[in-house]
């Protein structure tokens, strides 16, 4: 080391003099494999490419700028390199990935609230309710920012099982060289197992998550307040339930706000901070502090059923299953779906969930809004038959072991014929479409989609419609490249999705009726993103 500046400045003169060369990496091959290698090795990146060059044109594009400067020299790759990359920068999916880039920096910009000089309050100790999945997930989430926990369970044997869980989520990293076994025990003992809510009385922040049952979750809160400190915010992980009713027992219902992670908790993104009209700012603030100590992108949403993404998204199961009941192939949804970029389609996510689970959710849209819902038979009846999913070992497909998932068309064809022959669509008794492209299921399962995301947008839901493509992206797996859910309906066009929305209402029922905001963008020829002129946003925040 001491002799690296010496050598550095003989090694610059002789360069500069003559007597030695520089040996620039872009002419260097020493590290290349044989021919025959590369030229294996680019075909086959060749092939994926262009399975997705359709709606990815830029995998395409750099394989293309590689092969040339492996064939005819760096010069010659460098120049196609620039060349291709004026292609991909004008391509719907360059596009798609910016938005979603700066919409997705602005989530924790509220108006109002992050905008008056308020500090967030740094969290060090933070007490879960419940070591279930979820919370154990958000246990593990604390602890990694070094963050320091208090679980309560109600017996000793679900309390250690919690703890067993967190410590297998470390171990998991270890194995994966993300830490050391040193680092795992020193995180592990930042957790404090209990039996006792006297034990909360010094955190900074609760976060319940328990089963979703409002009684049992009134009852936690009653105690909570009673218990903790008056600065200590009180949060619930309820993913679909009203925050005003889970605070009705309360004597200071402002304190609590809602705390929404997604499984796994401790891998998952996005945090869904739901706030009430009496929710105070700094409550806000500190809850975004938490957000940025545990990592996670926080997107504040007003108080709803669904609050924000499973309110957006409760559409596309049921359109999955109308689909299905008017002569489609549920394997062949879940294929479109995938093709059109999502991690996995809706029946094999169905199996995967839980179709109980699935069931239980979707009566709080059932309920709530029953004018624009579609109930088909189908679900009810795989659960009648007790394919719940992967934990009984067949859904819509069977599991073997690994869980390795394999369609099973013979095991669900009498549910499929007794749901189409029970709902009879379409209504106006028109013909049943003769085989639908993947195009035409993407649009029928996510047109809906886009609707119920407009009717968010309207409601003040969220604050602007950024928010909602980046919670979509991030807590349902759509497709970054297209930039999300509200950011693609634009892309598409209100007016074709108005359309289409109102023709496919005719024969299906009101899952598919077009609501205002998006009507009147469409015949404004606005976007989206920026709302129609002559209707008044009625604020929930």
């Amino acid at each position: 080391p001491g002799k690296l500046l010496q050598e550095a400045v003989a090694l610059a003169n002789a360069i500069a003099g003559g007597s030695a060369k520089r040996n620039l990496s872009m002419y260097r091959k020493d590290k290349l494999p044989e021919p025959k290698v590369v030229e294996m090795v680019l075909k086959e990146a060749g092939k994926k490419a262009k399975r997705v060059a359709s709606v990815m044109p830029h995998v395409a594009l750099c394989v293309d700028a590689i092969a040339t400067g492996l064939s005819q020299g760096p010069e010659a790759g460098l120049k196609r390199e620039a060349e291709n990359f004026k292609k991909a920068v004008s391509s719907p999916a360059a596009k798609g990935l910016v938005h979603f880039f700066f919409a997705q920096r602005a989530t924790n910009v509220v108006p109002g609230v992050t905008d008056i000089g308020l500090k967030p309050k740094p969290m060090k100790s933070v007490g879960v309710v419940g070591g279930g999945l979820m919370g154990s997930g958000i246990a593990t989430a604390c602890v990694l920012a070094g963050i320091g926990v208090v679980l309560k369970e109600i017996k000793q044997e679900f309390l250690d099982a919690g703890v067993g869980r967190i410590q297998a989520n470390l171990a998991s990293m270890v194995r994966k060289g993300r830490m050391t076994e040193d680092k795992a025990r020193q995180i592990m003992s930042l957790v404090k197992p209990t039996l006792t809510d006297n034990d909360f009385r010094n955190c900074d922040m609760i976060i319940e998550a328990v089963i979703e049952n409002l009684p049992l979750k009134q009852k936690i809160f009653a105690e909570l307040e009673r218990i903790c400190r008056p600065d200590c915010i009180l949060s619930s992980n309820t993913s679909t339930i009203d925050i005003t009713k889970i605070a009705a027992k309360m004597k200071n219902p402002e304190r609590i706000v809602g705390a929404h992670f997604f499984s796994p908790a401790h891998v998952m993104q996005l945090f869904e901070i739901i706030r009430t009209k009496d929710t105070p700012a700094q409550v806000l603030v500190d809850t975004l502090g938490l957000s940025k100590q545990i990592k996670k992108t926080p997107v504040v949403v007003g108080n709803c059923t669904g609050f924000a993404v499973n309110r957006v998204f409760f559409p596309y199961t049921m359109s999955a299953t109308a689909l299905v009941d008017i002569g489609c192939d549920p394997y062949a949804i879940d294929k479109a779906i995938m093709m059109f970029g999502m991690p996995m389609g809706p029946f094999r996510l169905g199996d995967l969930v839980g179709h109980d689970v699935g069931v239980h959710v979707g009566k709080n849209f059932i309920d709530d809004f029953p004018d624009r819902v579609y109930q088909s038979p189908l679900i009810p009846s795989l659960l009648a038959s007790k394919r719940l999913g992967e934990k009984s070992g067949a859904g819509f497909y069977k599991y073997d072991k690994q869980r390795k998932a394999t369609p099973d068309p013979e095991g669900v064809a009498s549910l499929i014929t007794a749901s189409r022959e029970q709902t009879r669509l379409p209504l106006d008794g028109s013909p049943i479409p003769n085989g639908l492209t993947p195009q035409e299921i993407a649009e029928m399962i996510f047109f809906p989609v886009v609707n119920e995301a407009c009717r968010v947008l309207d409601e003040g839901i969220v604050v602007k419609a950024g928010d909602i493509d980046t919670a979509s992206i991030l807590g349902m797996g759509f497709p970054a490249f297209r930039g999300g859910i509200v950011h693609w309906g634009d892309s598409v066009g209100p007016a074709v999705i108005a359309n289409k929305l109102r023709a496919w209402a005719t024969r299906y029922g009101g899952l598919y009726q077009p609501c205002p905001y998006l009507e009147n963008c469409a015949i404004q020829g606005r976007s989206l993103a920026e709302g129609p002129l002559d209707t008044k946003i009625k604020s929930r925040l």
